[in-house]
């Protein structure tokens, strides 16, 4: 008679394929460079139609998304890539938004939907808001993980590299701060109706809910346009499930997708 360990190795091995041989997503990042500077991509095993992306940043040596399980395997069993350029700490200059859109124009010929989804984790909050008021007809979504949101908030805290980045002294940077601050150039995106989507707590004291998330949320809505936050109630700026098994961001991305804007996808 067959043992009882016996049949429950038999039974593995069995079933093995189909509990182990579906997965065929990505674990090591395509890495191409583009004027000196890595880009990384996990493409999608099964491409949902158009090919959609989501742009994370920042990507800081490799895309950090690629470590949370949830999002990483949700997005592409989904079909949606998953990109990132290496631009090292910017702060949305327009030089260094110059760079980002050599990466965009490279996904695009690459076969890649021309209307990415972008994902500011901090301050990559505000190197993807700063792309996309710049390229308001180009994104289909944004969203935010704690996200910068404001140059006069954090990023200030940072002056010698939001200065350099910029490239001006600072007299000058803050005499032309409504020029480049996203949360002041709301118009395009607006026009364009990009949908929003921020998670944030309310006890983050390195980025802060009011001065970031929450003045974003009430220019963006008093112009009309749709963006939905998610207050974490007594979590600041940490790695927690609260932002990184957020199963409202998760949909939004899906949803994203799922609805094509504009006739794209």
């Amino acid at each position: 008679m067959n043992s009882p360990r016996f049949l429950s190795l038999l039974t593995v091995l069995l079933f093995a394929p189909a509990v182990f041989g579906d997965d065929k997503l990505p674990r090591v990042a395509e890495t191409f460079e583009i004027a000196g500077h890595k880009a990384f991509v996990y493409a999608a095993p099964k491409p949902a139609e158009g090919r959609p992306w989501l742009w994370f940043a920042p990507t800081l040596k490799g895309v950090s998304l690629a470590g949370r399980k949830m999002y990483f395997e949700g997005w592409l069993k989904a079909g949606i890539s998953i990109a990132g350029f290496d631009l090292g700490e910017v702060r949305g200059a327009p030089g260094s938004t110059a760079k980002f859109t050599e990466f965009y124009d490279v996904m695009v010929k690459r076969g890649f939907s021309p209307k990415p989804i972008l994902l500011g984790q901090s301050r990559g909050g505000i190197m993807t808001l700063a792309w996309a008021f710049r390229n308001p007809d180009k994104v289909r979504a944004w969203a935010g993980i704690y996200p910068v949101c404001n140059l006069a908030s954090y990023p200030m805290k940072n002056k010698a590299v939001t200065l350099a980045d910029y490239g001006v002294p600072e007299a000058e940077f803050r005499a032309r701060l409504k020029e480049f601050n996203p949360v002041d150039n709301l118009q395009g995106l607006l026009a364009s109706k990009v949908p929003m989507f921020a998670v944030h707590g309310d006890y983050d004291t390195l980025v802060p809910y009011d001065e970031n998330t929450r003045l974003l949320k009430e220019r963006y809505e008093a112009g009309g346009g749709q963006i939905t936050v998610k207050i974490i109630r007594g979590e600041g700026h940490k790695a927690t499930p609260s932002f990184f098994e957020c199963r409202e961001l998760l949909d939004f991305v899906l949803k994203t997708v799922s609805h094509p804007l504009n006739g794209v996808r």
